[in-house]
């Protein structure tokens, strides 16, 4: 279902295609939606993800944001999405660059990242939260975009399970963090293994709790 209902004097969105057809109507051709995942986390990069989705084919079951999903959910989604999505591209900025910029800045160059590398080049930006001054291309900022978009959703589960899969490698060089659990995210666990062993190579030295 897609569009809004109104309850309690509240506009509640649903997820749907409302933007992109919003976009459409005023002439754009290639809408693509626009997330990040791992912004909050103590290790690892921050990994953006940029989707442009064929509005003519059925969407993944379950699609929405990636946080709502299961793993085994998100692994489905994101199999159907590679076969139609028209593009999608991934931006990748890691922990040393994270230090030296701040997260806020690393989350902005990976959603420019994802961006530059789609094919066909988009021509309307539906964004997760941020506005990417950075970039020409017409954009909207949208709260809890990965809720209520398709394309930002779609961008959200590509992002999650890419960085996900790569926390899981990073476990087999780092054995002693859990990378594979936590992801890098700050559990118990892994503050208790950062106390214990100090930070490696991929911990954030400027984020609080890894030094």
């Amino acid at each position: 279902m897609t569009g809004f209902k109104l309850q309690a004097d509240r506009t509640i969105w649903t997820i749907g295609f409302d933007f992109e057809e919003q976009a459409a109507s005023e002439g754009f051709q290639f809408v693509a939606g626009v997330d990040e995942v791992g912004r909050g986390c103590l290790a690892g990069p921050v990994v953006a993800a940029a989707c442009i989705l064929d509005q003519s084919k059925p969407v993944p079951r379950s699609l929405n944001d990636s946080k709502k999903l299961t793993e085994r959910q998100r692994k489905e989604i994101y199999q159907e999405l590679r076969q139609t999505a028209v593009a999608y591209s991934l931006g990748i900025i890691d922990a040393d660059e994270i230090d030296r910029v701040n997260i806020l800045e690393a989350t902005k160059l990976a959603m420019l990242k994802a961006i530059d590398g789609l094919t066909p080049a988009p021509d309307h930006l539906l964004i997760d939260a941020l506005q990417l001054r950075q970039c020409s291309l017409p954009q909207k900022a949208i709260i809890k975009g990965d809720s209520i978009s398709y394309s930002i959703a779609a961008a959200s589960v590509i992002a999650k399970v890419f960085r996900d899969d790569l926390m899981k490698q990073y476990d087999a060089e780092f054995p002693e963090y859990g990378f594979a659990g936590h992801k890098g995210y700050g559990s118990v666990a892994h503050l208790a293994a950062i106390r214990e062993h100090g930070p490696c190579r991929l911990h954030r030295k400027t984020f609080r709790g890894v030094v």
